[in-house]
Order: C-alpha cells, then sequence, then structure tokens
C-alpha cells in the first residue's frame, strides 16, 4: 500500500546547554493512504509537538519527514509553503472561517492560492460540498450556520484539493458532546467515502476509538499502539480507556 507518511528516527529538542528538554524522542512511524490515525498521550507527551514538525509548522532537530515521497526536512521555506498549500489540509478547532466571505467563498480559498479554473474551481467545490452535505449552505455566510454545518464547511476547505494529508489537532477541543460526535462523523466519511488520510491529535479516548489506529505517546517517544481491526467503536473505546490509564494521561469522554 503507498505510505502516504514516513517518519524515522524523529527528535525535538527545546532549550540548550545544560538545560535541554527532549520533545521528542527517537520517533518512527507510517500511515499508509486512506488511514486514520489518532495520537494520545497526556499533556507534556509530544504529541502536540510531533504534529507540528509534520505539518512543517516547527522544523525537527534530527531525522526525516517523508510526505508524499518528498522529504521536508530538506525543503527550503518558499517550498515548505507551496508543499503546505497543495499536500496538506488543515482542521482547526475553532473552523478559522472568514466571517465576511461565503462558505462556497471561504471553501475554495485552496484553490485560488492554487489559481485553479474557474471550471475546476466548480467541479472541485461541487464534489465536496456534496460529499459531506452542504450544498444547501454555500451562499451562507458563516453567522448564519449551526456547529456541525460550519465544521463541515472546514473540512470541505480542508480536502478540497485533494491533499494528500489530512492534520488536525485537538479538533473536538472546544465542542460540546453532540458537535464532537458530529465532527467525527464527518471524519470517517472523509475517510470512507472520499479516501482522506487523517492524522490527528486528541487527549480524548472516545474520540481517538474513532480512527482505525492510535498511538500512544509517552515523554516524547511511541510507548504504545493499538489497532481496531474488525473490533466495534465501543470495544476499541475500552481498550483505549485501559491504555490510556496504564499511561497515565487524560481519558475525557465527549
Amino acid at each position: 500500500m503507498n505510505k502516504i507518511l514516513e517518519v524515522s528516527n524523529l527528535t525535538k529538542h527545546y532549550g540548550g546547554g545544560s538545560v535541554l528538554t527532549k520533545a521528542l524522542d527517537g520517533i518512527s512511524l507510517e500511515l499508509a493512504s486512506g488511514e486514520f490515525v489518532a495520537i494520545m498521550g497526556a499533556s507534556g507527551s509530544g504529541k502536540s509537538t510531533l504534529l507540528n514538525v509534520i505539518a512543517t509548522i516547527d522544523g525537527a532537530s534530527s531525522g526525516t519527514v517523508k510526505i508524499d515521497g518528498q522529504n521536508v526536512c530538506d525543503m527550503r521555506e518558499d517550498a515548505l509553503s507551496a508543499f503546505r498549500r497543495d499536500k496538506l489540509g488543515f482542521i482547526f478547532q475553532d473552523y478559522n472561517l472568514l466571517d465576511t466571505l461565503t462558505v462556497e467563498e471561504n471553501i475554495v480559498l485552496p484553490l485560488n492560492l492554487q489559481r485553479k479554473t474557474a471550471q475546476e474551481t466548480e467541479s472541485e467545490l461541487r464534489k465536496a460540498a456534496a460529499a459531506l452535505g452542504i450544498e444547501s449552505q454555500l451562499k451562507k455566510f458563516p453567522h448564519e450556520l449551526s456547529g456541525g454545518q460550519r465544521q463541515r464547511a472546514a473540512c470541505a476547505r480542508a480536502i478540497i484539493t485533494s491533499p494528500a494529508l489530512v492534520l488536525a489537532d485537538e479538533p473536538t477541543g472546544a465542542l460540546d458532546s453532540k458537535n464532537s460526535k458530529l465532527l467525527m462523523q464527518t471524519f470517517e466519511l472523509m475517510n470512507r467515502e472520499l479516501g482522506s488520510t487523517i492524522l490527528m491529535v486528541t487527549h480524548d479516548a472516545l474520540v481517538g476509538s474513532y480512527a482505525s489506529r492510535v498511538l500512544f505517546l509517552k515523554d516524547g517517544k511511541i510507548w504504545s499502539e493499538l489497532v481496531r481491526g474488525n473490533r466495534d467503536r465501543h470495544a476499541f473505546y475500552s481498550e483505549i480507556l485501559s491504555v490510556t490509564s496504564a499511561l497515565g494521561g487524560d481519558s475525557d469522554a465527549c
């Protein structure tokens, strides 16, 4: 199966001299095309740092990160900007939709940056909106939408360019239980119907149970891994809770 993400012996240090903090300590992992993987761990375990390095927002101290076959650690800043635009999709806690633009205008912003033709833009917009069930909301402004509709609009924007990898850092962190469930169902839809490859950081065991695989971090290292396989989500949730408890981390349920 095609490898979308290959991380090899990744380290990230902060500080210097006698005061050196190892946020990431020799992490190696792979994601295949079409996987939905969650990263979990207690506060300070390195999970958000790992996502930031993979997202090219932060640099590594050593090691390599290959996305869609390209080593992002060797790229110059101008190349990284283009790479982020073309190969990565981002889903933020607070949606980051622009209030002065319609839902349609928000969703197609990444395509405008790629200078797509009007015909290409319209085609991709209709495909993403239909897949996520927001066709009737395109002419509205973000403030006119429900929380769930805004989430789906943000997800549509993240996948509009068919990115190699979709990244989400605590996407349910600011949501109530109802909207958290709706967002995770949207992630499942993106993964199952559109083939999106998703890497998500979460502290919440219930949110993590929607993934097909969970990696647990402790002290900057991968401590354990669970694969959902044929188990239903509730059984997977229970197993995640057990590992989280052994790990000594958070296990909030949404």
